[in-house]
């Protein structure tokens, strides 16, 4: 195949592309004309921010499909010779979002994949903690039921102290408060924990202290807002 498949960072929220995207990224995103996206509707958002160079109906944008088969309109266009973009809701594409499938495909194929410079909630909250950032882990979403949520928390707390590992993992928005109670009921008062929410925006929000220390703050003001936890025992 004699396309490439280009993985193209979102925003993570509303912010000048500019602020967020280098010059390259943006070069490549406003020219691409076909499209493999989480969320059409997203996606479309995006591409008017940046400002595509063709309207955005012309454009070809395909929604990857939950299921683990690659579309197949993607691949055709690659084998055309026609670059792809693969587009996340927010973020990197490939990293907590149904991407990697694609990607992995198109490395079995041999199609050229090149990651391009964006925002990474992952590594912009691990770098902001001041945990580890040699050894830790991403988890994605921590069950929803509050037992089952807790006892999720003591164990990656364990791993945490048992490997020296920083623990990351998101939560839905309006459950943020209910998680960060939860974190400071279930771990030990000496476990570090961070929370960096609305990253890259004017309201960025990056906090870190101990387990009892959090217990004397309100949560509520993390609430509806995109977040990042990370916790390190010691």
């Amino acid at each position: 195949m004699s396309g490439r498949l280009f993985l193209v960072p979102n925003l993570l929220g509303i912010v000048p592309p500019e602020a967020v995207l280098p010059q390259r990224t943006l070069d490549v995103a406003r020219a691409l004309e076909h499209w493999v996206v989480e969320t059409p509707k997203a996606a479309r958002a995006f591409l008017k921010t940046i400002g595509v160079a063709r309207p955005i109906a012309e454009l070809s944008i395909v929604e990857l499909a939950k299921t683990r088969d690659p579309p197949t309109a993607a691949f055709d266009a690659l084998r055309a010779g026609r670059e792809i973009g693969v587009l996340s809701d927010a973020g990197c594409p490939g990293v907590a979002d149904p991407g990697a499938r694609l990607v992995a495909a198109a490395h079995d194929a041999g199609v050229r994949v090149v990651p391009l410079v964006g925002p990474s909630a992952v590594l912009l909250a691990l770098m902001a903690s001041g945990m580890d950032g040699q050894r830790f882990a991403f988890h994605g979403y921590l069950p929803v039921h509050a037992d089952a949520r807790a006892e999720a928390l003591r164990t990656l707390e364990q791993r945490s102290r048992a490997e020296t590992r920083t623990q990351l993992f998101i939560e839905t928005p309006y459950r943020n408060a209910a998680m960060l109670r939860t974190l400071t009921t279930v771990l030990r008062g000496a476990t570090r924990v961070c929370v960096a929410a609305d990253l890259t925006l004017d309201s960025e929000t990056i906090e870190c202290r101990t387990a009892a220390q959090w217990r004397a703050h309100d949560p509520a003001r993390f609430d509806k807002r995109p977040a990042m936890f990370l916790l390190q025992a010691s």
